[in-house]
Order: structure tokens, then sequence, then C-alpha cells
């Protein structure tokens, strides 16, 4: 059975009649379709001249390929196995090490100059269930008005993402308090609408001012900056099918494609993006499926230091 079809196995018999009749609708428009319009991150080719010729044991495509349905079906069910691989490992991870890693990744951030120097800032709240790395000493500093050594200081701009639905909307949402936090349906901590002051909450996407980090998670990482979210929502992706406009990533890099959109349209330098990931979620180069519309990181940040990808990200750890 096919990935989106396992997905859908379950549904009401009404609900699979509908999603069946879509996809055969957007398989028929994609074979007619002769291009697809795309925003292409502008450090990509930067990436792939520094990963060099990679021999890749996956399903994957780049902006050339033409969009076949049984192509893209193949990578979600890669990227799902991988998912699986990987969540299982996390489950099994020592607790003792977690912690050391957690600590050792923080301390990372915290000691950088590139989080230092950051004014606008967007970054996760970690989730114990979701088994992320732990971020909460990273946002205690960042709401914090205080130096190490008790001087005021100007206090960063935290943006953190709230989920508006199951079709991959995400929003940046300004916080100034951990109070600003609520508890969703799935027990995870996001920005309510209106802040514990009862004003409402900025989104990043309305600021006037660009942000420079993006602090993200994620399940699996190579050291070509691909990453594997936690989202393959095979859904929307036949909806927007449909309508010629494939979106195949997560939660993140349907935000991410959005906010590079803005700051291209506002001429703002992009924002430096980095992950956080402990030792087990680095796998091998090609292990994860790609497709044009995923979006690479500039580095990732690992128990054992900071690992710079992109030129941009290798310009700022100088």
């Amino acid at each position: 059975m096919s990935a989106i079809g396992s997905y859908i196995q379950d549904w009401p018999a009404q609900s699979q009649t509908m999603f069946r009749h879509c996809k055969t609708t957007a398989t028929r428009v994609i074979r007619k379709a002769t291009e697809v319009a795309l925003i292409t991150h502008p450090r990509s080719l930067a990436l792939s001249a520094l990963s060099g010729d990679v021999t890749r044991t996956v399903v994957t495509m780049n902006k050339d390929d033409a969009i076949d349905p049984q192509h893209l079906d193949a990578i979600f069910q890669q990227k799902r196995s991988l998912r699986s691989k990987v969540r299982k490992d996390l489950k099994n991870m020592d607790p003792v090490q977690r912690i050391q890693e957690d600590n050792a990744i923080q301390n990372i951030v915290l000691e950088s100059p590139w989080f230092k120097d950051s004014k606008s800032l967007c970054a996760y709240i970690s989730c114990a269930t979701l088994r992320e790395v732990d971020t909460s000493r990273v946002v205690s500093e960042i709401l914090s008005n205080q130096d190490n050594e008790g001087n005021a200081q100007i206090r960063k701009k935290l943006y953190v993402p709230r989920v508006e639905d199951r079709n991959s909307n995400m929003r940046m949402l300004k916080i100034s308090s951990v109070d600003d936090l609520i508890t969703n349906s799935m027990n995870i901590l996001e920005p309510a609408l209106v802040d514990s002051n009862g004003n409402e909450c900025d989104d990043v996407m309305q600021a006037s001012e660009p942000v420079d980090l993006v602090i993200l998670p994620g399940l699996a990482f190579d050291r070509s900056g691909r990453r594997l979210g936690r989202s393959g929502g095979y859904w929307l992706i036949i909806e927007l099918l449909i309508r010629r406009m494939v979106k195949s990533g997560s939660y993140y890099d349907l935000f991410l494609k959005k906010y590079q959109k803005l700051a291209q349209e506002r001429e703002w330098k992009q924002p430096l993006l980095v992950a956080l990931a402990y030792t087990l979620q680095f796998v091998e180069e090609g292990a994860i499926p790609v497709t044009p519309y995923d979006v690479a990181v500039d580095a990732v940040v690992s128990p054992s230091g900071f690992i710079p990808i992109s030129p941009v990200a290798l310009e700022r750890c100088d």
C-alpha cells in the first residue's frame, strides 16, 4: 500500500472517496503541467557545491524533474520510514545522555557570536513528549533583560511557533514572558493569540524589522543541510498539487518558504537557519529523501559543536 493509501485507510468511506477523486484529478493536472511555481532558497546552489557529488540511495527530486505523483509517493514512503526509525532511536535514548547533550547544545548556542549578536529571532519551545532538543535555557536567556554580569541590556525579540490547523499552517508570534504561553490540544506549549497583558501578540510576518536567526528542530539531519521534519501533510500536498503548487514540507518548511519570500520582497537579509540535533539524529549523506520544496538549514548545533554548512554560516562563525 502506498504512503498516501496508508494515510487514508482509516478514514470514513465518504472521505476516502473524495480523496481518491481529488488524487485522480491531481494526477491529470500534473501530467499536463509543464512548469511549477517554485520559491528556491538562494543558498541551495552553494549547499550543493559544498556537498559535492553524492550517490544517493533514496528517491530525490530537483526543480527540473517532472512532477509525478508516484515519484512523490515514493519519497513520502521513504520519509515516513526514516521518521519511524529516528523516533524509535529517540525513544530508546539514555536519559542521562539526553540531559548531557541538551546541556552541551544549549551551552554552545548561548556562547555563540551568532546568538549573542542576534536582535530578533524565531525559536521553538521544546517538547519533552516529542523528544526535541531542550531549549528552556535558551528561551529563558532571551526573555531575560540582564547579561551574565547583571547589567541591563536590550532584550531580543522572540517569536515562537503556533500551529493554526492541520494543513501545516504555522505562525510565529512574539512573546515577552513565559506567561504568554498556553498548552494546546496536543499538550504542547505555544503562544496565545493575546499575551498576559491582554495585547494581541505580534506576528513575525507583519513585523517592520527582519529576524536574523531561526532556531529550529527536526527529526534527522545530514552534513549537507538536509532536514527531515515531523509532518508529511499528504492531504495538503494533494490539494496543492491540484492548484499546481507543490508544498511537501513540514510546518517549518512551509513557514520558512513564506518568510524567505517576504524577506526577499522587502530586500532584507535572509535569517540564519540553525537546527539543534542530538548525536543520533545525524544520518549518512543522502539518507534523507528530498524534493525542491524542502528547506535546507545553514548550520546544525550538535553536542560536539557548531557545524556550519552554507557560506553564510561559514561567514558568521569566523
